[in-house]
């Protein structure tokens, strides 16, 4: 599987699609890979979530959605590959161009840049298949990458002044 077989699966083409939704989209497309295309796929995925494992992407996720746990940030880093390959680069770039990308809000009108289990899907049609798991693809690191972002209001304007303006709440 290619980078851009790759992009062109995990790609959310409605990109305003809640989580449910956008899951059963790709686990639609993923179902019609072979066993090795699925491999290939968890393979890019994994290695799209080990490289977006930065403090200065998890600080972007807690100006737009108050991120603040391992479990969170993985499912912020799905929504983050769901996104496209020009968003997640622009992003890996400069985390505050996310600033330009739109995030659906949840009931209470909040910023909901998560999906839950995206990462799974390849993995689960795969162990479905086959009654195994797939190979399993180490992180390599136990913490992410570059210096942890301050928490504090000034820093965080410093730091991601569009974010900020776009989504800090006191």
């Amino acid at each position: 599987m290619t980078e851009a077989q790759f992009w062109q699966l995990v790609t959310a083409q409605d990109k305003s699609s809640d989580s449910d939704t956008l899951a059963q989209q790709l686990n639609d497309k993923l179902t019609l890979l072979t066993d090795d295309q699925l491999a290939a796929f968890d393979k890019h995925f994994n290695l799209k979530m080990r490289d977006s494992y930065r403090w200065d992407l998890w600080g972007a996720a807690y100006i737009i959605a108050g991120c603040n746990s391992e479990f969170a940030f993985a499912e912020f880093r799905c929504w983050l590959i769901s996104r496209g390959e020009d968003v997640y680069r622009q992003a890996l770039a400069q985390p505050d161009s996310l600033s330009e990308t739109q995030v659906a809000v949840n009931e209470d009108g909040l910023a909901n840049p998560y999906l839950d289990e995206y990462d799974l899907i390849a993995g689960q049609i795969f162990e479905q298949r086959n009654e195994t798991e797939l190979p399993f693809v180490p992180s390599g690191q136990s913490q992410p990458k570059g210096k942890r972002f301050k928490d504090k209001a000034k820093f965080l304007k410093q730091q991601y002044p569009k974010l900020y303006q776009r989504y800090w709440q006191p």
